[in-house]
């Protein structure tokens, strides 16, 4: 394959990671913000998916109508749902022999619906979370789509290992600022705060019925990093990376797939070796901050080994 090809698909499917995730973290921050009426902040969220540094986020913190127009439809947010999804268009078009002509359809149309001139009006006078509730079936749409359509060669390869980098990444990032927001402590009981942090990353269900004894914050940290049966924790998304990576290693470059290899594996061993009470020792903004940087080594292998990225 292309590096090319390998490139656009991979970035693709962040793209439309990174956008369901945006999605859904707007709108359980905006359900939390109604039962927080004067007091809730946007800051942790602007924090994650934007590069607004502190006075322009202090800025917009407390009004939500502003911080959804900033994260849906502002143009001039390079992170911005309606930015990242014409992304992920503009490289499915490049690409569109090596997709299904079903997947092409759903992103053309979630392409017009990012586009769509009635969508900020909506967002600024109506429900916001019926709004969200559109785009985010729209992703619902394309994975759907893309898991029934979509040959299980070497193009599925790379937009799944996309897939699983990224949300590794938004997992440990958003465990991240949602527990500095409470000093990191583990003492915390509100069980509000951990349901609406569970929520936004489709986690309250599974907690529920994994945890019988309410909200506490070791076993939130213990599902969303260490439990294999959550889609979206930490430990699920690298193992599922290194399963992928496994079925290109043996093709082309024997340097390139050894040093990939290794750092997936070292990063696959630290996370599968992890108790809570290890992660608690060692303190976890700094466990966090070892596992992002190794996955975003790992994205910078990729792009120098694999996409032709000097």
């Amino acid at each position: 394959m292309l590096s090319r090809v390998a490139d656009s698909l991979y970035w693709m499917s962040r793209y439309l990671e990174r956008t369901d995730g945006i999605l859904r973290m707007l709108k359980m921050n905006y359900a939390s913000s109604q039962d927080d009426l004067g007091e809730f902040s946007w800051k942790p969220v602007l924090q994650i998916f934007t590069y607004m540094n502190e006075g322009e986020a202090n800025a917009i913190a407390f009004q939500s109508r502003a911080v959804l127009q900033y994260m849906v439809t502002e143009r001039e947010n390079p992170n911005s749902v309606f930015n990242i999804v014409t992304h992920a268009r503009e490289n499915a078009r490049s690409i569109q022999d090596h997709i299904t002509k079903e997947m092409w359809q759903c992103l053309n149309d979630y392409y017009h619906a990012v586009r769509n001139e009635h969508l900020l009006i909506r967002l600024e006078r109506e429900d916001p979370i019926s709004v969200l509730d559109v785009l985010i079936k729209h992703g619902l749409l394309y994975y759907g789509t893309t898991d029934i359509t979509m040959a299980r060669g070497e193009s599925y390869v790379f937009l799944t290992m996309g897939k699983f980098l990224e949300r590794a990444l938004q997992s440990a990032d958003i465990l991240d600022v949602k527990f500095s927001d409470v000093n990191f402590d583990f003492s915390k009981t509100d069980t509000t705060y951990w349901k609406y942090l569970l929520l936004s990353i489709s986690g309250y269900e599974l907690y529920l019925k994994t945890y019988r004894s309410g909200f506490e914050p070791r076993k939130v940290v213990e599902q969303i990093v260490l439990n294999d049966n959550f889609p979206r924790s930490v430990k699920y998304s690298i193992n599922r990376l290194h399963g992928y990576f496994e079925r290109i290693r043996n093709q082309g470059n024997t340097k390139a797939n050894e040093k990939m290899q290794f750092m997936i594996g070292r990063l696959r061993s630290h996370i599968n070796y992890s108790t809570v009470e290890m992660i608690e020792e060692e303190g976890l903004h700094l466990y966090l901050l070892r596992v992002k940087k190794e996955l975003r080594d790992i994205a910078n292998a990729l792009n120098q080994y694999y996409f032709a990225y000097s």
